[in-house]
């Protein structure tokens, strides 16, 4: 099922008066959710940017219900939100909408333990690739050879990729996606929230002042990412794992466009040497062997 701009729902959930810096990958991916869940959705708020960009209260620049929660325990609210729910027969979908740090560090605790009990919630990780709140710092979802404030000569270790955990999990809906693609991010919204269970959706999302780049290429960074390889849309749904378009065109490398397009665009990789680079590009060739080597042995039906 695929979904063209003008059909998708035109009520705005992200509304003037949010403090979000000027390009924000985070909250082109949050317009999206509202479109796709809107007043079915609570959402669950670890600390992160997300939690600081609604506004001054009473007042918020997100027309969604909100509870703000503490870094490690977002998935554990959500699951009480989603229990809630079910005791008292309300329709609606228990939303985590957390960054990297607090879901591939400090909250993966609580995330791994919702994912084993098969908790009823819908959790996206948007993803900027550092603690972009607090001042970029390193996260394990930071990529290889990447500037943070705490990685100033590039990062050493490769990123951690939480969907493929969570999707080894055994979980019903496992999916990523990109702030370039709407209409596929929107596509898995809907999808996750027919799906009873834990569903998760890793999206990408870029971060100017972090990634240093102009506010205005934001959606450009994003799509380059995945014309170069670097991330790659897939879906596991009930044991089936597939690619999902453009990906399963740059499954052939020789379609995908040179890394350095990606990379020249972004002052965090400006410091990096050639041995770097080639380091990178053998991480994204890594990536893709694991999720083809995943596409053979769980295909779809």
């Amino acid at each position: 099922m695929s979904f063209r701009i003008d059909q998708l729902p035109k009520k705005k959930y992200v509304v003037p008066g949010n403090a979000a810096c000027a390009g924000c990958g985070m909250m082109i991916g949050l317009k999206i959710l509202g479109m796709a869940l809107g007043e079915e959705a609570v959402l669950t708020i670890p600390a992160s940017c997300a939690s600081v960009v609604q506004g001054l209260s009473p007042k918020s620049g997100v027309a969604m219900p909100i509870l703000n929660v503490p870094f490690a325990s977002a998935a554990a609210v959500a699951t009480g939100i989603a229990e809630a729910y079910r005791s008292l027969g309300i329709k609606g979908h228990a939303v985590v909408w957390a960054g990297d740090g607090g879901t591939s560090d400090i909250g993966f605790a609580t995330l791994s333990g919702a994912a084993e009990r098969n908790s009823n919630i819908i959790y996206i990780m948007y993803d900027n690739e550092a603690y972009m709140n607090t001042g970029i710092q390193r996260s394990s979802s930071t990529p290889l050879a990447a500037w943070t404030t705490t990685t100033p000569m590039g990062k050493r270790e490769r990123k951690k990729d939480v969907a493929l955990l969570m999707a080894m999990h055994g979980v019903p809906y496992v999916a990523t996606a990109s702030i370039a693609y709407p209409q596929d991010f929107y596509r898995k919204l809907k999808r996750a929230a027919k799906v009873e269970g834990f569903k998760f959706i890793h999206l990408h999302t870029p971060c100017p002042p972090g990634w240093r780049f102009d506010p205005a290429k934001t959606v450009e960074v994003a799509r380059l990412a995945v014309e170069t390889g670097v991330w790659i849309l897939w879906e596991y749904d009930h044991g089936h794992f597939r690619l999902n378009p453009p990906s399963t065109v740059y499954a052939d490398r020789a379609k995908r466009r040179p890394l350095m397009e990606y990379l020249k665009l972004q002052g965090r990789f400006a410091h990096m040497t050639e041995e770097q680079v080639k380091a990178l590009e053998e991480d994204v060739e890594a990536r893709w062997r694991s999720i083809l080597a995943l596409a053979k042995a769980f295909p779809q039906s």
